[in-house]
Formats: C-alpha cells, structure tokens, sequence
C-alpha cells in the first residue's frame, strides 16, 4: 500500500488545518492507522491513531482535545484535523499504517520500536508565532 500525505503549510498560531493521508495500491489497508511527526532535531512521535474496528481513537496528550483523527473508508483517506495549532506542534507529520499493532501500542510504545510497516513521504506543518 502507498501512503500520499497532503495539505500541510504555514499557518499561525491558533489557526487550524486539515491535512489528509491517501491510501493507494491495495485493497486490504491496514486496519490501524495514524499520524506521527517528527520535530526538528527529534525523533518521530505519535501524534494520533485510529482502528477501523474500534470507535474511539487514541491521541497523544498534546494532541488530546486540539486534534481529531478520521478516516473516510470509501475513499481511502484519513484525516488530521489540527485546531489550535502552537508553534511547538511545527514538524514534519507523517502518515503510518500497520494492523499488527493496536492503537494503544502505538500511544505507549516508542515509533521506531514499533517499526510501522507503512510510511508515507511526510508534510510540512510549520506553526508560526
């Protein structure tokens, strides 16, 4: 499965933005899926992460209450939807999917332990103050 992320830019602090993940190449996409990012000189981390089998998304603690994670199932996209943005959540968002491990895994574990099967290329968001 490819992963194309979209929809990233400049905006300022406060302001919000939308950006989407298009899943392509098979029909069998992973059943979990999520945003992590990667801020200047740091590691990836996870942002949020949704299960198709579950209702409710897990999001990390700065992402609680500002972000909301969705996907759209006939089209194959998922979503970020980033409200409230702070010149701290500037980085690089990527989009991952991989079924083998649960949403609660990716919120707790460290990214690269998980080695996330599916990557895609990554946005800019960049948060000015």
């Amino acid at each position: 499965v490819q992963l194309v992320e979209s929809g990233g830019g400049v905006v300022q602090a406060g302001g919000s933005l939308r950006i989407s993940c298009a899943a392509t190449g098979r029909t069998d996409y992973p059943l979990v899926m999520g945003w992590v990012r990667q801020k200047p000189g740091k590691e990836r981390e996870f942002v949020a992460a949704i299960d198709s089998r579950l209702l409710t998304p897990n999001y990390a603690d700065f992402a609680k209450d500002r972000f909301t994670i969705f996907r759209d199932y006939e089209k194959n996209t998922m979503f970020l939807q980033m409200d409230g943005l702070k010149p701290e959540d500037t980085g690089l968002y990527y989009c991952a999917g991989d079924s083998r491990h649960i949403t609660s895994a990716w919120k707790y574990t460290p990214i690269a332990t998980l080695q996330l099967r599916h990557w895609g290329q990554g946005t800019l968001v960049t948060v000015s103050s």
